[in-house]
């Protein structure tokens, strides 16, 4: 289906002879004001040379009047429109017979792939990934929704000098093997000390690291070690979060790195800069250093060679990789190096940078004994502080009842909360806030959905559902707002904003609880076709949710 916008565009553009990109199109900020404006007469007027409101004027004139109910003129030239009851209850009716609810899909399914979470092996996730990791799996779901093949990507850290370290300090060890991740990062942090104060030790963790490039086996099975111990940690919060993901890390582009060195060089694209191998761009004072002095490579030449592999080997049509805005100079350099090199053409590069997660004093997150506080600790205590919510409020729940909706609670509560926020923002973690039933929360959300369940349930003789026909005004407004689903997906798909949609569901969930205020369902002579738009509004919200990382739950 198209959307709203589509069709009202198509429409003005018919009847101001131009194209649809030409049209400036939003909605209206005032009921008065109908449904949409067209301000686009006061752009064409400097280029026509004539009144804003007699060409306004020409264009309400021509327009085809078959899909609204009025078109005015008002001001100084913004064109008013209101859609017919008629018209809305046709789209709407078409809305809930498609499987998809409205959104189109593409003729050809684009790749993009979505990196994202991101954490280091021998090292536990923190508060620090929780929003990378959130973020990044909405913006899968939401490319899987419309239709796109998704990719979605952990580009975990598993080499380098740490894992030197930790080899040459596990080979120096009665039992050099740990059971837990704990112990590795006790481990880990020994071995810094001594990397940092003993010059042998240096040597050793140096020797390791080249040990582990060259293939040895000893160095590689103990490397193995560290990683699957890893793995099983973050796979105790990816179940949590329900996240899913295809391991990539930086090992993995190892034989990729001297060639992407090489390619550079051949096309001139290097500098030496004290020895390093350079990549330099106009208007910025560092360059992209993709080669080291001594040698070595870095992080700027994985992340090269990672781009590289995903647009010539894994035919990417669109890269996202979503990291705090720390990293945002790091990816603009990576963006352009990567220009300059042709690796980009046709593809679309975006990096999603994030704000951090605050505590209650305004700085980062961290525990009360000052500690970064670890991301599993922070889902748990989701889930116990929704459990004790849940256990004044439900009296008619039992024990086991008020623990399995406590954890869908928790977790929504966690996601929500972060996907409400601006992206680009900082915002403050508050588990009373986002466990609260009211305002701009997972809960109320979700408190309207069980609401519609409820009323399928109660109607408990056999029914034939009947096409909707919007009458009343809180019938229309719900059913108004149930077609800007689509543009709201394709908005977001264009800004990569998640907000966008918790915004929409949370003036979805207050529009319905108007109609449900103003418009009786159960017995009432438009029981049938009432409970279809209740039906629609289930599915959408049940979509949007379902695209947020949320699980929905049919009794509270």
């Amino acid at each position: 289906m198209k959307t709203l916008t589509q069709i009202i565009k198509e429409q003005l553009a018919l009847a101001a002879t131009c194209d649809q990109d030409h049209v400036e199109l939003t909605l209206a900020t005032q009921p008065q004001f109908g449904h949409y404006q067209c301000n686009s007469a006061m752009k064409w007027a400097k280029e026509l040379k004539r009144s804003p409101r007699e060409i306004a004027q020409q264009v309400v004139d021509k327009l085809d009047k078959s899909l609204f109910e009025k078109v005015e003129v008002a001001g100084p030239g913004f064109i008013n429109l209101t859609l017919k009851e008629s018209f809305l209850s046709d789209q709407l009716n078409r809305m809930a017979k498609d499987p998809q609810l409205g959104v189109e899909q593409p003729e050809r399914p684009a790749k993009i792939i979505v990196d994202f979470s991101s954490p280091n092996i021998a090292k536990e996730m923190h508060v620090g990934h929780l929003r990378s990791t959130i973020i990044g799996e909405c913006l899968a779901r939401l490319f899987e929704s419309l239709g796109y093949q998704v990719l979605r990507l952990n580009h975990v850290g598993d080499w380098g000098t740490a894992f030197g370290m930790l080899i040459a300090w596990m080979q120096q060890q009665d039992n050099p093997s740990p059971q837990d991740l704990a112990t590795l990062m006790n481990w880990y942090r020994a071995a810094k000390k001594c990397f940092d104060e003993d010059e042998s030790f240096k040597h050793a963790a140096r020797e390791a690291v080249v040990a582990l490039q060259q293939g040895n086996p000893q160095a590689r099975a103990i490397w193995q070690m560290i990683c699957q111990i890893s793995r099983q940690a973050f796979e105790q919060v990816y179940d949590l979060l329900d996240v899913s993901l295809v391991e990539r890390g930086e090992s993995y582009y190892n034989p990729w790195l001297k060639d992407v060195v090489e390619d550079l060089e051949k096309k001139g694209l290097l500098t030496l800069s004290e020895g390093a191998k350079c990549v330099f761009h106009e208007g910025y004072e560092i360059p992209y250093m993709v080669q080291k002095s001594d040698g070595g490579y870095n992080y700027d030449t994985t992340d090269l060679a990672a781009l590289r592999h995903r647009v010539e080997v894994e035919k990417a049509d669109r890269i996202i990789v979503v990291t705090d805005a720390g990293q945002s100079l790091h990816f603009e350099l990576l963006k352009l190096t990567a220009q300059k090199a042709g690796y980009l053409n046709h593809v679309r590069f975006d990096h999603v940078p994030f704000g951090v997660v605050l505590g209650a004093d305004g700085k980062k997150f961290r525990t009360r004994s000052g500690e970064v506080e670890k991301l599993i600790d922070l889902l748990c205590a989701a889930q116990q502080k929704a459990e004790e919510i849940l256990a004044q409020r439900e009296h008619n729940m039992s024990a086991d009842e008020v623990k399995q909706l406590a954890h869908i609670l928790g977790i929504d509560a966690v996601k929500y909360s972060d996907l409400a926020s601006h992206r680009t923002s900082d915002y403050t973690f508050s588990y009373d806030r986002m466990l609260r039933f009211e305002g701009n929360t997972a809960s109320f959300i979700l408190y309207a959905y069980v609401r519609i369940a409820g009323i399928r349930r109660r109607i408990t003789t056999q029914i034939s559902l009947e096409p909707i026909v919007l009458e009343h005004p809180s019938e229309i407004d719900l059913g108004l707002h149930l077609l800007r689903f689509h543009e709201t997906l394709l908005t977001m798909a264009d800004t990569l904003l998640p907000h966008l949609l918790t915004e929409y569901l949370y003036l979805l969930a207050q529009k319905f609880n108007a109609f449900f205020r103003d418009c009786r369902v159960e017995g009432s002579e438009e029981q049938n076709r009432r409970l279809t738009l209740c039906e629609v509004t289930k599915d959408v919200m049940a979509k949007g949710l379902y695209i947020l990382g949320l699980k929905t739950v049919e009794r509270m």
